[in-house]
């Protein structure tokens, strides 16, 4: 069975590029564990975020965005002092306010994932090049996403983040065209075909 070549590194990241990352997202609860992970990663490994996948459960009560909409204080420091967990008490506070403003997206369009794929018509987007390898850091897509969530008052959401997490929740599928991932997902959801959008840098 082919891989990605980032997926080769060991069993925990094989495991996630092989269940879960490129796969379609349509729940608002798993939308918001992507996203909220993607925002954690900001100058960290994303390694270091699968490793510390359950830990962040733990704090985050399983990603259950209105929970975590009601946090106060007491939340801050229990999570900051959960053995394991990040210590930037800058990202802990941004969960906190992506929750909330989570709750506003889909008060005004029914689901956080109704939003977000309103922004391919609910299709994956397959761009010409990047399953043979030419792969963005960013695109337009991207870039218009990010800034569209900033003003919705969303931290961490720079164009990177917001591209990986397009890469994650399967609303553009980046694996590659010899990864069997690549065909499974393309054969069990609506694609469309798109040329390369204003691409910056190369993972």
């Amino acid at each position: 069975m082919g891989h990605c070549d980032w997926a080769l590194s060991n069993e925990t990241m094989r495991a996630y590029h092989d269940r879960e990352w490129g796969v379609p997202v349509h729940d608002d609860r798993q939308m918001f564990e992507h996203l909220t992970l993607e925002c954690l990663q900001c100058g960290l490994s994303w390694g270091l975020m699968l490793k510390k996948r359950e830990i962040f459960r733990q704090c985050f009560d399983n990603f259950k965005y209105d929970k975590i909409a009601a946090y106060g204080e007491e939340d801050v420091q229990r999570i900051l002092n959960t053995e394991g967990m990040l210590k930037s008490e800058r990202k802990v506070r941004a969960v906190i306010n992506n929750a909330r403003c989570y709750q506003t997206v889909r008060a005004e369009f029914g689901s956080f994932c109704a939003y977000l794929w309103g922004y391919t018509g609910g299709k994956t987007v397959l761009y010409d090049g990047h399953a043979e390898g030419k792969i963005p850091v960013s695109n337009g897509l991207s870039d218009e996403i990010s800034r569209d969530l900033k003003k919705r008052g969303l931290k961490f959401v720079g164009a990177v983040t917001v591209y990986a997490h397009l890469q994650a929740c399967g609303i553009i599928n980046d694996h590659a065209s010899d990864c069997p991932c690549y065909g499974r997902i393309n054969e069990a959801n609506p694609t469309v075909k798109m040329k390369p959008d204003r691409e910056a840098g190369h993972a």
